[in-house]
């Protein structure tokens, strides 16, 4: 497994946006906090440009500002400004052949899921599921200029850049199912998980720890997301599974008759794995930095923990 280099002040920090759009005033907190933690920011052409429509610019505009922050040798890590939709677009048309040779920590989560994935599979290089741009600044009683000092989510991804092992707990959850996991860590978004299966970009979750979030699915869609992964055999083999937030959940007409968490409950009752729901990761503000293809070490007892491991 190849762990991108850890930042240093003074290190440049790409800031680009491969999906959706994202305002430019919407990315100063996230800007200004940066560089008060000692690094130089370099803003790509997507962020705030003149798109007007719902990507950040066309497939070839979002491609070459990525393809440029990935190539360039002073980059130390690109932080996607938002997801949404429109990666999985160009991801095919990316070359990673430098990237391979300087790699750096990618940044975000949602629809960076893609990115992640496809780097994990492909590449075996590290990357970070972690808060991007919007998360700076989403304290309505703190000073925009520092929101994130009251933001621990926020600041387990300073941690993440510099370094620092992350070590993160929750209380229990009645449909835990305890006991004790290791193994490198893979997942994202349960949407996008899904939609990569049989492509270049989909996991091998085999002996992995799996974690899983979504935010505004039908309860029917997460059912058929999650019958996707089993059988196509991504729940068998698990270390583990960590169940992030399921936020904003919308249900038909007729009832489906389950919530989100029930649903995901019963698809894996069947493995003795350990379980864990309601982990602090999500679309929402609690959304703790998580170092995809590295390796953790998972509890599920009366207190959830899940500590990385040192080495590689």
């Amino acid at each position: 497994m190849i762990i991108p280099q850890y930042l240093q002040k003074g290190d440049t920090i790409g800031l680009v946006c491969p999906a959706g759009f994202m305002p430019l005033e919407k990315v100063q907190a996230a800007i200004e906090t940066l560089q008060r933690w000692g690094f130089t920011i370099k803003t790509g052409t997507t962020v705030g440009g003149g798109s007007k429509n719902y990507f950040s610019g066309s497939d070839k505009e979002r491609l070459n500002d990525l393809q440029q922050m990935m190539d360039n040798k002073n980059i130390k890590a690109i932080m996607c400004a938002r997801g949404g939709y429109g990666t999985g677009r160009i991801i095919d048309a990316l070359n990673f052949k430098k990237f391979k040779k300087n790699p750096k920590w990618i940044i975000g989560f949602s629809d960076i899921t893609v990115l992640h994935s496809h780097l994990f599979s492909n590449y075996k290089i590290a990357s970070l599921h972690a808060p991007m741009a919007a998360a700076f600044n989403d304290d309505p009683d703190s000073p925009d200029s520092y929101r994130e000092d009251k933001n621990e989510f926020v600041q387990s991804l300073h941690k993440a850049l510099i370094g620092e092992e992350g070590s993160y707990e929750c209380e229990a959850h009645p449909f835990n199912k305890n006991g004790k996991a290791g193994g490198r860590l893979v997942g994202g978004n349960l949407s996008l998980l899904a939609h990569l299966s049989g492509t270049s970009s989909d996991i091998n979750t085999k002996n992995k720890i799996l974690f899983i979030e979504d935010i505004g699915e039908y309860i029917y869609n997460i059912d058929r997301m999650m019958y996707q992964l089993k059988r196509s055999g991504k729940l068998e083999k698990l270390a583990g599974l960590i169940v992030g937030k399921f936020s904003e959940m919308k249900d038909t007409e007729r009832p489906f008759g389950q919530t989100a968490e029930e649903v995901i409950r019963d698809v894996v009752k069947e493995y003795d794995y350990p379980v864990c729901f309601n982990f602090p990761v999500s679309h929402e503000k609690e959304n703790y930095a998580l170092k995809i293809g590295v390796k953790y070490e998972l509890k599920v007892d009366a207190i959830v923990s899940l500590k990385e491991l040192s080495g590689i």
